[in-house]
């Protein structure tokens, strides 16, 4: 169940009650006229069932009303109403396979912006990881894997190629041509360092690590795991389950084979860098491609069980 808070234009509020009155998927509709002072207009609460969110919201941005007016979407964690529970059950489908288009996108733009903090979050991730490929330390890598921020821009791009917003897809792809690069310079940077303290030796980086090798090792199995991810998080983002979304981060290489390319680079190990390198594009690749698909099956299921 969502809540949504709509500043109406007192010229539109007909339209909009009687909008969201005939809608069966909303319920506790109470109209405030004249509370809102900026922008003026009246205030519209009301509660809708995540499976008729996308259809109330499109037909209030048809009115305009998120231009001349304003239309906020929270999430209701407990309800206790009988009306509310008539509304799940009369709206198509269920909540939890529901698809707010309008969600996905906010929740997206935020986390597919090259933002100070994202190239952070992205370098301390590939910084943690290029320990673990030194050490073969499985523990560190997974770390590295649920710190680094790039399943964002990911699904940013994948949001934006269904929707075709290209300045989303264009944001999402900048995060990412710009954020890979900063990270692993950032971590040659480190290994030097490291090395020059004693902590990392090109001896390391050569020994056996069996735990670990896999990272610059690509196969067809690299692909796989990688679309299986891409479909498993995405359908996170779009559902009520978003707790599977911390599985799917330790299951793709992404981070750790950009860490391993630019330990490798830093130690002229040019061999294991391409492997490495192929490894994140693989990864990068099969996430897209999964997450492009899903969110267009998804559409087009929602669309035919709309009526």
């Amino acid at each position: 169940m969502l809540h949504l808070r709509v500043i109406v234009p007192s010229d539109r509020i007909d339209k909009v009650r009687a909008l969201l009155s005939e809608r069966p998927a909303v319920t506790n509709l109470v109209l405030l006229p004249g509370s809102a002072q900026r922008p003026p207009g009246d205030v519209v609460l009301c509660d809708v069932a995540r499976e008729g969110a996308s259809e109330v919201l499109d037909r209030l941005r048809d009115l305009h009303v998120d231009r001349d007016g304003s239309i906020a979407v929270e999430s209701v964690d407990i309800s206790l109403s009988e009306s509310a529970q008539a509304a799940e059950e009369a709206a198509p489908g269920h909540g939890s396979d529901a698809v707010v288009w309008e969600q996905v996108t906010a929740v997206t733009h935020e986390e597919a912006t090259l933002s100070v903090t994202y190239l952070a979050f992205l370098a301390i991730a590939t910084m943690l990881a290029a320990c673990g490929v030194i050490l073969d330390s499985p523990i560190l890598i997974v770390g590295a894997m649920v710190v680094g921020p790039e399943f964002g821009p990911l699904a940013g791009m994948c949001v934006g190629v269904v929707q075709r917003r290209w300045d989303v897809t264009r944001r999402s792809a900048n995060a990412l041509v710009v954020g890979f690069p900063v990270a692993m310079l950032a971590t040659i940077a480190f290994a030097w360092l490291m090395r020059g303290l004693g902590l990392f030796s090109l001896e390391m980086l050569q020994a056996e690590r069996p735990l670990t090798s896999f990272i610059w090792k690509p196969d067809a199995l690299s692909f796989v795991v990688a679309f299986l991810a891409g479909v498993a998080g995405m359908l996170s983002l779009t559902s009520a389950k978003s707790g599977a979304l911390i599985g799917v981060l330790i299951s793709v290489t992404t981070v750790p084979a950009a860490a391993n390319a630019a330990v490798a680079l830093a130690y002229g190990e040019f061999a294991e860098a391409r492997g490495s390198s192929i490894q994140l594009v693989l990864n990068l690749l099969g996430i897209v491609i999964a997450g492009t698909l899903t969110l267009l099956a998804q559409k087009e299921l929602w669309r035919a069980r709309r009526p």
